[in-house]
């Protein structure tokens, strides 16, 4: 049962069997409701033959019971009395009597006395008036009344269904014609039937169980050899490695696609990280290779020691660290936060902390207007500071900031006239520990890391970074975050 090929053929092999068991039932009573209704046909028919000598005024002696093996006949009078048998029946069960052996004044084979019939006129003509019987010399109308019994033909007794018909001879006594049908073929055709669905179900339910194994192991193929190489991949780590994609157009291949396209975003996650650790530990290398050979110098000579040089890279170390753990918490999806911050107000009073810079910064913020944004204000600070660093460090003499509105959203435009960014480069640029001018030295250029931090911020804030050419003939980087509901 943990098989799913199993399960489906269980499963398949339940929900047929019900069906069929359902249907055959259904078959089963349909048959003999159609076999019991012929009966009751026949038997109506051999009732009204009968009924009909009767009150055309036949004698008893000379009816004609035609089919008396099959058609069973018993005819009773007003009391209950049997009158009339056919010759060959020797027991009989639910005709209302079991008698078979006529009155003697029936035995006779003459009609009743006159004096009999005439008492009988009041009441037949009482009967007439309430039309509960037939008149004289007529056969009831009426649907006839059925019933199942037994009847004893010629020593074999078999099940029948009779049909009861009411006639009035000429002399206005009412008789209760009994006519059965068997029943015998209507038992044979069920009995038949239903064995040919016992016999033909088991094996119907065998080829249902095994279509549905062979088929599902068939479908299920490809999904084992997706497993056998997933496996094969956990195993040798090699993340390069792809699942088999089957030529269908079914779920199972859009199951093998998505999971390529998962090794292919896993093995490129896995690549950037293995990247982005040895570029850090290159990155930290230097300071800490620096800063411990100008500890070491001082502690064999003190009055070499060069204590701005070590404060440096004690800062450039902490700065890299701080970038590092930044780097570290968005790629572990660290949600920005929903506090509404004011750009044009974070825009001024990054700028005003900003003494030390080598050339003043221009700011171009309208006055009253609105630029809210939701988000974390140390953040979206961060990415401000960055982007003004890098203008700061390819400036040739010019900086400036502005803040506008644009469409649903702000923008946040910082541009120098430098030498600007090639357009090849653009996208580059933003990938982390990248420096597009090899020759710069590691404390002019940087680590690499806060383009890469400043478009990790604004992507996860829901906005953009892009760069341009600006009108100055430097680079102009604009951020663009989505305006506060």
């Amino acid at each position: 049962m943990r098989s799913v090929r199993a399960r489906a053929a269980i499963g398949a092999t339940l929900v047929v069997a019900v069906a069929l068991v359902a249907a055959g039932l259904a078959v089963l009573l349909v048959l003999r409701a159609n076999l019991i209704d012929q009966a009751d046909l026949q038997a109506e028919v051999a009732a009204r033959e009968v009924a009909g000598q009767l009150a055309t005024g036949t004698p008893y002696d000379e009816l004609e019971l035609d089919d008396e093996e099959d058609h069973p006949v018993q005819v009773t009078d007003e009391e209950g009395r049997v009158v009339i048998v056919s010759k060959d029946l020797r027991a009989v069960t639910g005709t209302g009597t079991s008698g078979v052996t006529p009155v003697p004044s029936a035995s006779a084979g003459a009609s009743p006395s006159p004096g009999e019939g005439d008492g009988d006129d009041d009441d037949s003509a009482d009967d007439d008036e309430d039309g509960s019987r037939p008149g004289r010399g007529e056969v009831s109308s009426d649907d006839p009344d059925f019933s199942d019994g037994t009847a004893t033909v010629d020593g074999t007794t078999a099940d029948y269904r009779f049909a009861a018909v009411e006639a009035t001879t000429p002399d206005g006594v009412t008789l209760t014609v009994y006519a059965g049908a068997p029943l015998a073929a209507e038992q044979e055709a069920v009995n038949t039937v239903r064995g040919a669905m016992l016999t033909g179900l088991p094996l119907l339910l065998v080829v249902v169980a095994g279509v549905t194994w062979l088929v599902t192991r068939r479908a299920l193929r490809p999904v084992e050899g997706i497993r056998r190489e997933m496996a094969a991949i956990t195993a040798s780590e090699d993340l390069a490695r792809r699942v088999p994609e089957p030529g269908s157009r079914d779920e199972i291949a859009a199951l093998a696609r998505t999971t390529n396209e998962t090794l292919t975003v896993l093995e490129a996650s896995v690549e950037r990280q293995r990247r982005f650790v040895a570029d850090a530990s290159h990155e930290l290398r230097s300071p800490i290779a620096s800063l411990r050979t100008q500890l070491e110098v001082a502690e064999a000579h003190p009055e070499l020691l060069d204590l701005p040089g070590a404060v440096a890279d004690t800062v450039r170390l902490q700065v890299l660290a701080a970038d590092l753990l930044l780097l570290a918490r968005l790629d572990a999806g660290e949600k920005p936060g929903s506090a509404t911050v004011e750009l044009g107000a974070l825009v001024r009073e990054e700028v005003s902390q900003r003494t030390g810079d080598r050339i003043a910064v221009s700011v171009e913020v309208p006055q009253g207007g609105a630029f809210e944004v939701n988000g974390s204000r140390g953040q979206l600070s961060r990415v401000i500071g960055n982007l003004l660093d890098n203008a700061q460090r390819h400036a040739e003499g010019s900086v400036a900031v502005s803040v506008a509105a644009d469409g649903r959203g702000v923008r946040v435009e910082v541009r120098d006239d430098g030498a600007g960014v090639p357009e090849d480069e653009r996208e580059r640029i933003f990938e982390r520990f990248v420096r597009l001018d090899d020759a710069r030295s590691r404390d002019d250029g940087g680590a690499g890391l806060g383009l890469a931090i400043a478009r990790d911020v604004a992507s996860r804030h829901g906005g953009t970074l892009t760069v341009d050419r600006a009108a100055e003939g430097g680079a102009a980087f604009r951020l663009w975050l989505p305006r506060s509901a």
